[in-house]
C-alpha cells in the first residue's frame, strides 16, 4: 500500500467582462480581476491529478466543496508531477509571487521513492516553510504527512514518517497526516495503474484535507485584506 503511494507521486472559467459604458466598438472590456483570497496547492502528481481532467483532481474538488459552502477563496492547483522536496524548494520563489492566505504542501513522495535521505527530506520542507513565513507571514500553512516505501528499510520509513509530524509541531503547522490515508494501495479507488487516485479517489483525498483546511479558514481574521490579482 505504502509503495504504490510513493510510485504515484513519483510523477477554474475565465471570469465575466466588467459591466461599463462602452468607449467604443472596436474597445474589448477588460475581465473583472479575481478579489478572492488564495489557498495555494504545491505539490506533485498527486496533488497536479496525473491521469484526471484538471477538474477532478483533488483541489479542484476541495474547491466546489468550499463554494458549496460559501467559502469565498479562490484555489490554485500548482502540483507538478516528479517533483522532489528540492524541486519545490528551487520554485517557491515563484509561486509565492502572488500572496496566498493558505498554502497546502504536499511534497515528498519522491524523495521517498528514490531513497534520497530524510535529512535533506527535513532541510528541503524547513527551507519552504521559512521561505513562506519570510514571505508571506500571515499565511497559513499545512502539511501533507506522506510514506516511504517499505522497501528502504524500517529504519529509513520510520525517519521519513518522523518528518512529517516532527516539522509541523515545531513550526506550529496544521497537518494532514497521511494525505492519501484510506485511497492508497485500494484498487478500486486508484486508476488502471493501481497507483494514482481516480476520481472516487480523489473525492476522498478531497475529505483528507478539508477535515484539516476548515479549521484553517476558521482560523483566518475575517476583515484580512483579500489577495492581489
Amino acid at each position: 500500500m505504502v509503495l504504490a503511494l510513493l510510485v504515484a507521486a513519483c510523477e477554474r472559467a475565465p471570469k465575466p467582462p466588467v459591466r461599463g459604458a462602452a468607449v467604443g466598438a472596436a474597445h474589448a472590456v477588460a475581465p473583472a480581476p479575481d478579489s478572492r483570497r488564495v489557498i495555494l496547492f504545491i505539490g506533485t502528481s498527486l496533488t497536479a491529478g496525473l491521469g484526471l481532467d484538471p477538474d477532478q483532481a483533488y483541489p479542484a474538488v476541495v474547491a466546489r466543496r468550499l463554494d458549496s459552502l460559501g467559502e469565498n477563496y479562490e484555489v490554485v492547483n500548482a502540483g507538478v508531477s516528479g517533483e522532489t522536496s528540492a524541486d519545490a524548494r528551487r520554485r517557491m520563489g515563484w509561486l509565492l509571487r502572488r500572496p496566498a492566505a493558505v498554502i497546502v504542501l504536499e511534497t515528498g513522495a519522491n524523495d521517498g521513492l528514490r531513497g534520497l535521505g530524510a535529512s535533506a527530506l527535513r532541510e528541503n520542507l524547513q527551507a519552504i516553510i521559512d521561505t513562506v513565513k519570510a514571505v508571506e507571514p500571515g499565511a497559513r500553512s499545512i502539511l501533507a504527512g506522506m510514506e516511504a516505501p517499505p522497501n528502504m528499510g524500517p529504519q529509513y520509513t520510520a525517519q521519513f514518517r518522523a518528518t512529517f509530524p516532527g516539522l509541523a509541531k515545531e513550526n506550529g503547522l496544521a497537518l494532514i497526516p497521511f494525505l492519501l490515508a484510506g485511497v492508497g494501495g485500494v484498487d478500486t479507488l486508484n486508476q488502471a495503474d493501481g497507483i494514482h487516485p481516480n476520481v472516487r479517489g480523489a473525492e476522498l483525498v478531497a475529505s483528507n484535507v478539508m477535515r484539516v483546511l476548515l479549521p484553517v479558514l476558521a482560523s483566518l481574521p475575517k476583515d484580512a485584506a483579500p489577495a492581489a490579482p
